[in-house]
């Protein structure tokens, strides 16, 4: 492995372990109540638009990127 692979390695996995990403599956209201919190905490990233699980299932789906530090 050259130096510059090394350098580029090393620099993927500190940005990687910068943020934690997580798909969330609860009701409207409990992912609400969630964003919020990480948001007011500083730690919101990014968070996708609400996917419907689909059939019966009342519950949505969201994908959220937070920040570890």
């Amino acid at each position: 492995m050259t130096t510059r692979e090394r350098t580029y390695a090393r620099a993927n996995q500190q940005r990687a372990a910068q943020y934690a990403e997580i798909w969330i599956v609860a009701q409207p209201a409990e992912i609400a109540a969630m964003v919020q919190v990480a948001s007011a905490s500083g730690r919101l990233v990014y968070v996708g638009p609400p996917q419907h699980m689909g059939g019966d299932d009342t519950r949505h789906r969201r994908y959220l990127r937070l920040r570890t530090t």
